[in-house]
Parts: structure tokens; C-alpha cells; sequence
């Protein structure tokens, strides 16, 4: 084990990477490649294209960070469980933002943040409303970046209505990842989701909209397909909607193409003021949510368990949202510090320190796991990045939700959760609901943890495990020693 060390959010070559030596290359070794795919030659052949994305790839979000531009206000379409907000700086949801750019003020933010997060190797536009309703602003902030940061991976998120009528551009522009947002592949589920579409200059209401809807999310797929645009399909699981449908849409995405699905949960509460939260509409349980990714975790689908629901105008690390030091008047006083070739180096240490990982995994998978799978648990570990127990107890804004057998340590969520360490004023009701949120797990892991939230976590069941290592290797010690004790007993 290694001891607890204060590490930066910049991961150089250090004392813990300098104890783990250089990996050989596992062909087809999807563990080592980072994407979760169930099919090896997949990950093979698209490594270089999602090994330094966040969204697509669950081994490159611990250390690849990404920015999103907020030029995109109008949308197409209107959803239920969506209502765009503007200066909400409190809120962490998709639609949402604090204030808006133009292209050319987004392109300087892109060239600020680049040298100030050298990690950021995405710039995506994700609304606030939808990236093709507003076709001009987003394809000229695409320009505009393409052209001053060439490393930078240009990404789109779309509800897919408009998409087939900017295939073009979106080749030309050589955007490599799209996302669109399918949330049924039947209209009759679909008029429970969307009141209506704007389409061609004119509202449809009710069935008819939902119908051109469906038939352009299909058209789309199909030539995000032939253009080999890697596509990622977002889904909001809606209980008693279209819960049990998704399943379908998996199977109907990933017939034509789609890379990567990610089933995300109805955030649904009344003061967001929409639709569904009005109405008292439910979102998920983590339970419920889990069954169905895992129904949907088949036949070479890869499932997006890492999203963090981000908002329009998210700055860093997935979970790591610092969109409140690059605001409009900040970023415009800066002068932009972008230089390729650092860049470059800085990532080339990325990738030594993420293949010492990949050794310091395969060995504690080879020569510590049980000789098969036995019962899984799930484990909640406290983590800052870089596949590591490395954050305190009470700093952990989430916990990392693993899923152990003996044989493999599974990353199946997070889990959101308030400070607990907020200098005596609400610690017993935060500490509460932390302990409720990582209740169905077997033990938790934090590089540190004060006596006294240390016994209240005890006293309700879960063991502690205070360490600085490699997540996967002390997931699977642990669970040779849980199996052993119950074994005994």
C-alpha cells in the first residue's frame, strides 16, 4: 500500500507513478484501453479517438477535462423535464447556465482555459437549448477553434431534429463525436415526453411532432454512421414513462451504430420548474437505475455510467465543475496562455502515469483475485481523480460507486452527496445523508476520515478503509478479505 500524499490535480510523473513500472501493450485489452466496451476489437480499433475524451471513454474522465460553450440558446423542440435557466449559478443540471457567449468570445474562453487546464482536450456545445437550432453560432465557434487549437476534440449534443440538414458541415468541420438525445424509438411514448417540435418553420403538436422527431433521430444515426462519427446516445430514464422502453432504444441504437449509450435519471424537483417537476413526476432510484443500464450492458453496447448531467457552460474534470472562476468578465481580461507543444508534453505525461496505472492494475487483478467470481458488493470510494483513493472524507462533493466480484472491480456510478466538512454548521444532517447515499455498500475508501465520522459510519454498518492506491487493486484486497471473513464466520 502506498501512504497518503497530498497529490496536485496535475498528474506529472511522481513518487507513487516512479514505484509502478512501465506496462507492455495488451492488444485488445479493453481494460487497458479505457472505454468499457464489451467488444475488445472495437477498442482497439477507435482507441485514439476516445482515449483522452471524458464522456467517451470511463478510464479517460480520471484524467482528460472538458469544456463546454454556452452559444447555443434557441431550441427546436420543447421537453418535459427540461427548462432552460439563465444567471443560475447554484444549479448543476443540463439547460442550464449563468450567462451566454459568442463565438468569438467562447473561442478566447476555449484558448484561456486550454493553458490554464492543460487536461482540456474537449470543447463541446451543449446548449443551453440545441446546437442546430442555432446553426450559425455553433458551427462558427467550431471555426474558430479548429483554427487556433487544432488538438482540441470538437463535440456536439443535439436532440438529432435538425442534424441531417448539417451532416455536411459537421464532416467538413471534422467533428468527431456527436451526441444526440433519443429518449424513445416509439411516438406513442414520445407524446408523454414532448409537447411539440419546431420543425422547417412550423410547430407540430402532440403525435405528429413526436413522429418527424423519431424519423430524424433515425435519419441522423444513419449518417452519423456513414460519415464514421463516433455517436453517443443520451437517455432520460422517466419511471412509468419510458422506463421500460429503453431497453428497446438500446437495442434500436446500437442497430445502427450508436457507440455508446448513457442512461441518465429524470432530475425532476419542483423549483426547477418544468413539466415534470410541476406534476410530481419521479425520477429513478439508484437501484432502478442500475438494473436498467445492466439490462442494456449487452451485445457490445458500451454503457456511459460516469455522466454527471453537466451543465451548458461546465469548465474541468466531470465532477469537477469550475465554471465559476471563467466568467465572461474574467475570461475576457484574460490573455490566452496556449501553446501546443506544452500541451502536448503535459499529456504525454498523462499517458506514462495512466499506463503505470494500467500495470498496477493488471497486477492486482492477476495475482490477488479470487480464483472466480463470487457474490458482488458494491463499494463507495472518495477519489479526486486519477484512479486513486486520494480525497479526505469530508471534502467529497461524490463517491464512486464500484461493483467487486473477486475476479473484477466495476465502476457503475456516482453518487453525489453534500460536504461533510463544513466547519460545524449542518455536519450531522450532511454526514446522515452521506451515510445514506453509500447505505447498500459493503465498506468505504478515503485517504482520510476524522474519529468521529469514522465511528458514525462504522456504527451504521459500512467498514472503512483509509489508504492512497490504485481504486481496482484495494476493491479486490478488500473483497478476498470480505469473502474470507464471512467464510469464517
Amino acid at each position: 500500500m502506498l501512504q497518503p500524499t497530498e497529490v496536485s490535480s496535475q498528474p506529472t510523473v511522481n513518487s507513487f507513478a516512479n514505484m509502478i513500472a512501465t506496462p507492455e501493450k495488451q492488444p485488445g485489452d479493453c481494460a487497458s484501453k479505457g472505454c468499457g466496451s464489451n467488444e475488445q476489437e472495437v477498442a482497439s480499433s477507435i482507441q485514439e479517438r476516445i482515449a483522452n475524451h471524458p464522456c467517451y471513454s470511463q478510464e479517460a474522465h480520471h484524467h482528460y477535462a472538458r469544456m463546454h460553450a454556452p452559444v447555443a440558446p434557441a431550441c427546436n423542440i420543447q421537453c418535459n423535464f427540461c427548462n432552460r435557466k439563465y444567471d443560475c449559478a447554484n444549479e448543476s443540471r443540463p439547460g442550464v447556465v449563468s450567462e451566454l457567449l459568442t463565438p468569438e468570445e467562447a473561442a478566447h474562453k476555449a484558448l484561456v482555459i486550454a493553458g490554464k487546464i492543460p487536461q482540456m482536450t474537449v470543447m463541446g456545445i451543449a446548449g443551453p437549448g440545441d446546437p442546430l437550432a442555432n446553426p450559425e453560432k455553433t458551427f462558427r465557434t467550431f471555426e474558430l477553434v479548429a483554427e487556433k487549437a487544432p488538438d482540441i476534440k470538437l463535440c456536439l449534443s443535439t436532440n438529432g431534429l435538425a442534424l441531417p440538414d448539417h451532416i455536411d458541415r459537421i464532416k467538413a468541420l471534422n467533428i468527431d463525436h456527436v451526441t444526440i438525445t433519443i429518449n424513445m424509438v416509439d411516438p406513442e411514448i414520445g407524446v408523454k415526453i414532448y409537447p411539440w417540435v419546431h420543425y422547417k418553420r412550423k410547430r407540430y403538436r402532440g403525435i405528429e411532432g413526436v413522429k418527424i422527431l423519431h424519423q430524424k433521430q433515425m435519419e441522423a444515426l444513419d449518417l452519423l454512421r456513414e460519415a464514421d462519427v463516433l455517436c453517443k446516445v443520451n437517455s432520460v430514464m422517466i419511471p412509468g414513462i419510458n422506463d421500460k422502453h429503453l431497453e428497446e432504444v438500446n437495442r434500436v441504437v446500437r442497430s445502427k451504430g450508436a457507440f455508446i449509450h448513457n442512461i441518465m435519471p429524470l432530475i425532476s424537483s419542483p423549483e426547477h420548474g418544468t413539466y415534470f417537476g410541476l406534476n410530481g413526476q419521479r425520477g429513478p432510484t439508484t437501484e432502478e437505475l442500475k438494473e436498467l443500464q445492466d439490462k442494456c450492458d449487452v451485445g457490445g453496447m458500451n454503457m456511459m455510467r460516469h455522466c454527471r448531467q453537466c451543465r451548458a457552460d461546465a469548465v474541468g474534470l466531470l465532477g469537477e465543475d469550475r465554471s465559476k472562476e471563467f466568467t465572461k468578465e474574467a475570461i475576457m481580461e484574460m490573455t490566452p496562455e496556449y501553446d501546443l507543444q506544452k500541451r502536448k508534453e503535459f499529456h504525454a505525461g498523462i499517458e506514462g502515469f495512466r499506463s503505470k496505472l494500467v500495470k498496477a492494475k493488471a497486477s492486482g487483478q492477476t495475482t490477488e483475485k479470487v480464483a472466480e467470481a463470487g457474490p458482488p458488493i458494491l463499494l463507495a470510494v472518495a477519489s479526486k481523480g486519477n484512479g486513486l483513493v486520494n480525497q479526505h472524507f469530508g471534502h467529497a462533493k461524490e463517491f464512486m460507486i464500484y461493483e467487486v466480484d473477486g475476479v473484477k472491480a466495476r465502476f457503475i456510478a456516482h453518487r453525489k452527496v453534500d460536504h461533510y466538512c463544513l466547519g460545524g454548521y449542518g455536519e450531522e444532517g450532511s454526514l446522515e445523508n452521506i451515510i445514506k447515499a453509500i447505505s447498500d455498500c459493503k465498506a468505504v475508501f478515503v485517504s482520510k476520515i476524522g474519529e468521529s465520522p469514522k465511528e458514525k459510519v462504522r456504527n451504521a454498518g459500512l467498514k472503512v478503509v483509509e489508504t492512497y492506491d490504485v481504486i481496482e487493486t484495494v476493491a479486490l484486497d478488500f473483497y478476498k478479505q470480505f469473502i474470507g471473513q464471512l467464510q469464517v464466520a
